[in-house]
């Protein structure tokens, strides 16, 4: 039974791994489809969420069942717990994907992004899918050196976001109030995207040591706090 028992909590990391594999093809897809005018791949990446939501519901099922089966205490409780928080940052990451797909689909056959925006858009995008495939892969190995550099690497993501927002001020955009809008939505997206991405790795820090990842910054004296969740 004990093992059965383990079983469980693995096959759970292992749906939050698929999870985040989903969700990390579905932004990738979405940047295509916003910058081509795709609307056949937008319709795949918003169909394609309910198969993230699927695996969602059914992880926070079992986890549920596990609590009330087994009543873990120390670890295995921190497991269940952890795991219930993030399939909720990577369900939230699949519905942002959507939106960036159902953008694309709203503004069909036009683009949302004028072209002297598209490497940014497009930059935004990689990264987002890049720091999400580093957390599936944190999810895995329990590497908390390779989940405190997510932190960092959102810095990346920050700065871009910033960049698209000064684009948006200066004073000779020429692309009307619809578009800016449309950009503005799209870069707040990929952040949002990438903050669940650093919350998902920040999660496993704990998971692991049992403490808050900025705590352990502060008492191991690594450069930079990670950002709250």
């Amino acid at each position: 039974m004990r093992d059965a028992y383990h079983e469980e909590l693995d096959s759970i990391g292992e749906g939050l791994v698929e999870m985040a594999r989903l969700v990390g093809s579905a932004i990738g897809r979405a940047t295509t489809a916003i910058l081509d005018a795709d609307l056949k791949l937008a319709e795949s990446v918003i169909a394609g969420d309910a198969k993230v939501d699927d695996l969602q519901r059914d992880l926070e099922a079992r986890a549920i069942a596990l609590l009330a089966r087994q009543q873990p205490v120390a670890t295995d409780l921190r497991i269940v717990v952890t795991s219930l928080r993030m399939s909720a940052d990577l369900e939230r990451s699949g519905d942002l994907a959507q939106h960036v797909a159902k953008l694309a689909r709203l503004r069909f056959p036009q683009t949302a992004v004028p072209r002297d925006l598209h490497a940014t858009i497009l930059e935004m995008g990689q990264l987002a899918q890049r720091l999400m495939a580093k957390a599936g892969e944190v999810i895995i190995t329990k590497d908390v050196d390779l989940a405190l550099q997510l932190e960092q690497d959102d810095d990346a993501m920050d700065l871009l976001h910033r960049a698209l927002f000064q684009h948006l001020m200066d004073d000779r955009w020429k692309h009307g109030i619809e578009t800016a809008v449309d950009v503005t939505l799209l870069g707040r997206y990929y952040e949002r995207f990438a903050d669940h991405a650093v919350s998902v790795a920040k999660r496993v820090v704990y998971l692991v040591t049992g403490e808050h990842a900025d705590e352990l910054v502060q008492a191991e004296g690594r450069g930079g706090a990670v950002e709250g969740a």
